[in-house]
């Protein structure tokens, strides 16, 4: 079994588009980069190409790369402060993996095709997501005060003021300390105005935002 002119020019194209996808990835500091993103579509190419040539069931191979990338996805998504990130990095790989498995079997145009929309969703759309985050902003709020014979409804009002609105909320008493816990949606600027006040409040002890 050798590697024909084709083949290569299967693999130089699977680090063509990889690195174009890692350089993104990388331009944006995110756990899977430019290496990453180069070996997960070039791997995905080699094995394609040989299951292709060495096996009569390709199929069965090209399933087993899919399971491979789904446990590198997992790997990048994790939590932090109570939100899950990775995950468009985790689809981006699962993505890539697809790019090189198609480039692999020879189907150049489906695979270049999917190459720009992938690509324009993750850039064209980047100024879309910011414009719904600021009109819509999921954040987490803890503060700390002295326990004065009362919950801190007062604050719960304030966060209605500001026209945002609680999702989930709680309330913890500790000796002479009570400390409530709330997540809010909301404008951008309506957070950062609300932000403002609790900062300035010689009320709150301690303040999570």
């Amino acid at each position: 079994m050798e590697l024909l002119p084709e083949d290569i020019f299967k693999l130089l194209l699977s680090f063509v588009i990889g690195s174009i996808i890692g350089t993104e990835r990388e331009y944006r500091s995110k756990s899977a980069g430019l290496r990453t993103m180069i070996l997960i579509a070039v791997g995905s190419t080699l094995f394609t190409i040989l299951s292709i040539k060495i096996s009569s069931d390709a199929g069965r191979i090209a399933a087993n790369i899919v399971t491979g990338i789904g446990f590198i996805g997992a790997g990048i998504i994790f939590r932090e402060n109570n939100r899950v990130v990775g995950i468009t990095t985790a689809a981006i790989v699962w993505v890539t993996a697809a790019l090189g498995m198609g480039i692999g079997a020879g189907f150049y145009e489906v695979s270049i095709a999917s190459f720009v929309i992938s690509g324009l969703s993750l850039v064209v759309l980047t100024p879309v997501q910011r414009f719904i985050r600021k009109r819509s902003q999921i954040r987490n709020y803890r503060l700390m005060c002295v326990y004065q014979m009362k919950t801190l409804k007062t604050y719960e009002e304030l966060f209605k003021q500001y026209e945002l609105k609680i999702l989930r909320g709680e309330q913890n008493r500790s000796q002479n300390h009570i400390t409530g816990s709330w997540t809010l949606q909301g404008p951008q600027i309506k957070h950062d105005q609300l932000t403002a006040q609790l900062l300035n409040d010689p009320e709150v002890l301690e303040f999570d935002f």
